[in-house]
């Protein structure tokens, strides 16, 4: 840039700077700098997604306990047999003549698994048919079995969650 047009420029700028500093001394209220409006900006938008964190935690947790996938129910299970096996007591897509997108239930699950930072997409395969998931693949533990159903079985188009997650040795 030619020095002419800086040296143009320079005191455009000065005067732009000093006209966004000046306050208005006529009212008792003075408007927020925008400094001051983006820092109450991040100050609410990080509560409001602690809060959404918070009771997206609490939901889960309830859907744990609702559909029998507290730890000790699946050690239960796992005692039993590697099948683990969890219906929804109602559902809105079982109905006759209604199609199902398999695929587009398996991608909604994957994304709920690369999206959950306790288990791992790559170590858990999601099947599909007509409403009943089923997984496979590893888990740390019998908690994140747990976990893995209630994320499948908290799907729309999902009446039945089948798993053979088996717990890493």
């Amino acid at each position: 840039m030619p020095m002419k047009k800086i040296i143009f420029i320079l005191p455009l700028l000065g005067l732009v700077f000093a006209g966004c500093a000046k306050k208005d001394t006529t009212t008792a209220y003075s408007e927020p700098t925008m400094a001051q409006k983006a820092e109450m900006a991040v100050k609410d938008a990080a509560g409001k997604t602690k809060d959404m964190a918070i009771d997206a935690k609490d939901a889960v947790s309830d859907k744990l306990t609702e559909w029998k996938l507290t730890p000790a129910d699946i050690k239960a299970d796992l005692d039993k047999g590697a099948r683990v096996v969890r219906s929804k007591a109602s559902t809105t897509g079982a109905k006759a003549g209604v199609m199902f997108d398999n695929a587009k239930v398996v991608t909604v699950i994957n994304a709920k698994l690369v999206g959950d930072y306790k288990l791992s997409a790559l170590k858990i395969n999601v099947d599909a048919d007509n409403g009943v998931v089923t997984l496979k693949g590893t888990v740390k533990s019998p908690e994140l079995i747990g976990r893995a159903i209630a994320l499948a079985l908290d799907t729309d188009d999902v009446s039945q969650v089948v798993s053979l997650l088996k717990v890493e040795a």
